[in-house]
């Protein structure tokens, strides 16, 4: 029989990359989470970490375990919240998201849904996609908003044994090209990234700044970046002061800055990054929608489709 708690212990092993800081996150001693380990391994007759001097790096039996035991923390964490929910008579509903979509998405949706379903608890989490998406996977929120950029949404396929999240496309969010208003280029209704080759950039996140550096890469230059934030708002107060110029997604160009002038991008740059909302189907078995309340992911798109995402720019 597989210990419920060695999968945990090799769970936080996967994800910290080590014993000692596995340990750690785990309260235990380095000690007790090798021995962990290795009676999971005596259990199942063969090795799930590789442990070199780097740290330690699962194999392929243990990526098999470690999504074997995301399922099994999302079932006991579902189990968990439905007995305090038979307790209490009202239902939980946790929605992780990241800052910007959060601010434009949730508000108006949120509100739809506690008048429709008035006895519904929720928890709002604020969580980058990358953080987020694990999240849905191992059952402790319902729903994540998340976005990306170009190529794959990170962790949209389950891994190992680990149930796949359903994602639902909400909507496509352009990037435009935010500058001071008495810039040379202000007043242009599209720009390419290589007319900006010789500006100062300032951002208001780190993806922002390495979807820059790959496309900057491709026109030839390498950006000079004098400011980095995580705060799109923050960001676009820094190009006002002329600090330089920048890419702001559209939902974050509200409430408006005075001073600056805004422009989309032209080219062959990916010219948007794209909104999408997941969830993981299969836990509620008695009412199947209830884990959103009865409002399906894509209501997020219908709002936006319908116009009644206040604020939305672009």
């Amino acid at each position: 029989m597989i210990d419920v708690q060695r999968l945990r212990v090799l769970r936080a092993v996967a994800e910290h990359g080590s014993f000692n800081r596995a340990a750690a996150a785990l309260r235990l001693t380095p000690s007790a989470v090798s021995q962990h380990v290795a009676a999971l391994e005596r259990g199942l007759g063969s090795q799930v970490v590789t442990r070199s001097t780097r740290g330690v790096s699962l194999t392929p039996a243990g990526r098999i375990m470690v999504g074997a035991a995301e399922s099994v923390a999302a079932e006991i964490e579902h189990a968990r919240r439905e007995v305090t929910e038979l307790g209490t008579g009202r239902v939980q509903l946790t929605v992780a998201t990241f800052t910007s979509g959060g601010r434009l998405l949730l508000p108006g949706a949120l509100a739809e849904l506690t008048a429709a379903h008035p006895g519904t608890v929720l928890h709002v989490r604020e969580y980058e996609p990358e953080d987020s998406l694990p999240l849905v996977r191992q059952g402790a929120v319902d729903l994540a908003l998340a976005y990306h950029f170009d190529g794959p949404l990170p962790g949209r396929t389950g891994g190992g044994g680990s149930p796949a999240p359903e994602w639902t496309a909400l909507m496509d969010d352009p990037l435009h090209v935010v500058l001071p208003e008495t810039h040379r280029l202000a007043g242009h209704e599209a720009l390419d990234l290589a007319e900006l080759a010789g500006e100062p950039w300032v951002l208001g996140c780190l993806k922002t700044e390495a979807y820059l550096r790959r496309y900057a890469e491709r026109a030839g230059f390498d950006p000079e970046v004098r400011g980095t934030t995580t705060d799109y708002f923050f960001a676009r107060s820094l190009v006002a002061a002329r600090m330089g110029v920048s890419l702001i997604p559209s939902i974050a160009l509200t409430p408006q800055v005075p001073g600056l002038c805004t422009g989309g991008l032209t080219g062959t740059v990916h010219r948007s990054r794209r909104l999408w909302c997941g969830r993981c189907r299969g836990r509620r078995r008695d009412t199947p929608d209830r884990a959103d309340g009865g409002h399906r992911p894509g209501a997020f798109a219908d709002r936006r489709r319908t116009g009644q995402l206040t604020g939305y720019r672009g």
